[in-house]
């Protein structure tokens, strides 16, 4: 009792590290989407090669090696697999300083891609380990916030060096601290015990494989609720990893500028949406857990509403105000499925239940959204010209429909299937 007591009084430290940890993963991902202009005039791509490089090239290593990591971290230690991973991400991104063509970039996102596979699904575990049910759907948005903040961080911070210093030097800034949160991490954070949290008894027999994947794919809310989430990232990711570009083509902004605005809309509005998806989950679902569900599916349909407003304004002040309340809608998803995730399987399977989870949203969101948004965008540029990127980003309204239809389809299944688990 006196070690879940003290682990109890440094969740709050665990947390607020960990999340520092995931915005680091952010800014080290997302810093190519501000400085896609300058590499592509310097390096000569196209916004396909651009939509492989902050999209597949990174997704594919990402989720792939995710699967053996986190079947690691659900067998030993998950602290060291999460400074081992920030170490190899952070040394990558560095190293994309030095790049002199697409392929040697390639190579390096790709390396990216490895280290950060090991981020989120054993960070996921330590924090289910650290909160109880009834807080951990707060926790996780807490944590799910590292995406906005690094969001911010990598635009504000990223758009200002690009411009004073050139897009090589941004790189070498933004991965070595990476490097010196590692040692913070490993002196300062302990391991928890694996279901110290939860109400029953957890098992120390380490579960087959075999049966952690049939627990995930014959139980249709978890595999309705993954493929929710993947296509509103899908929506998220194909636009907001070209709306630099959007802004700098359509709206004729300054680099500099850019990266304050969208910092300051992906940063705030996307963070405090992110946190607001699972308080609310958390409030309401005391009375029907389906509200978990109910949550993301109302708030990514209404948010599409403003998006549509931002792309085809001619105003400009006008676009960002609406692109700051669609942030903000579509980012209430993820904490509320990640919760509802962790509910469907025991502690022995957390981390590999997210990393599958990760796995799907990346794939469809990460790995599809940018490339499909490129590909649109070059293939309409002889007919659009620099508004191409408006007429692509019309592919999203699709996704986001798609996406209201699969959590409404696991809100259905929810309580059945959370009572056999129970059972």
């Amino acid at each position: 009792m006196s070690g879940i007591k003290k682990n109890s009084q440094n969740r709050g430290y665990v947390l607020v590290i960990l999340t520092t940890v995931y915005a680091f993963n952010f800014i080290d991902r997302q810093i190519l989407v501000i400085l896609s202009e300058p590499i592509k005039a310097d390096l000569g791509l196209t916004d396909t090669q651009l939509g492989l490089l902050t999209g597949l090239a990174f997704a594919a290593l990402y989720v792939t090696m995710g699967l053996p990591i986190a079947r690691l971290a659900d067998k030993g230690n998950r602290k060291n697999i999460v400074v081992a991973s920030l170490t190899v991400w952070s040394l990558m991104t560095a190293i994309s300083g030095f790049v002199a063509n697409f392929f040697q970039l390639l190579l390096a996102r790709i390396g990216v891609g490895i280290g950060e596979a090991g981020g989120s699904p054993p960070s996921h575990s330590i924090i289910s380990d650290y909160f109880p049910p009834e807080k951990r759907g707060t926790a996780l948005a807490i944590y799910s916030t590292g995406i906005y903040i690094g969001v911010l961080l990598g635009f504000v911070i990223g758009g200002v060096i690009a411009k004073l210093y050139g897009w090589r030097v941004t790189f070498y800034a933004i991965g070595i601290p990476g490097i010196l949160l590692a040692i913070v991490l490993y002196f300062t954070v302990k391991e928890p015990k694996k279901g110290q949290s939860d109400a029953i008894s957890i098992s120390d027999h380490m579960p087959k494989l075999t049966d952690v994947f049939k627990t995930l794919f014959f139980n249709k809310t978890f595999v309705f609720a993954a493929l929710g989430a993947g296509f509103m990232a899908f929506g998220s990711y194909g636009t907001g990893n070209f709306m630099p570009s959007f802004l700098l083509r359509v709206h004729r902004m300054d680099i500099a500028l850019a990266g304050y605005t969208l910092g300051l809309i992906f940063g705030v509005g996307g963070g405090v949406g992110t946190f607001l998806g699972g308080y609310f989950a958390d409030r309401f679902g005391v009375k029907d857990l389906r509200w978990h569900l109910w949550v993301p599916m109302i708030t990514g349909f209404v948010g599409y509403i403003p998006f549509a407003v931002a792309i085809f304004t001619s105003d400009i002040y006008w676009a960002l105000t609406m692109l700051f309340l669609a942030v903000f809608l579509m980012a209430f998803n993820l904490a509320p499925v990640i919760a509802v995730t962790h509910s469907l399987v025991n502690a022995r399977m957390r981390a590999f239940a997210s990393s599958v989870l990760f796995l799907i949203l990346n794939l469809i969101g990460l790995g599809l959204g940018p490339l499909v948004v490129g590909y649109l965008s070059d293939l309409l540029t002889p007919t659009y010209g620099d508004l191409s990127l408006r007429w692509a980003f019309c592919i999203t309204f699709l996704s986001g429909a798609t996406a209201t239809m699969f959590f409404g389809l696991a809100a259905i299944n929810y309580r059945r299937d959370l009572k056999k688990v129970q059972a």
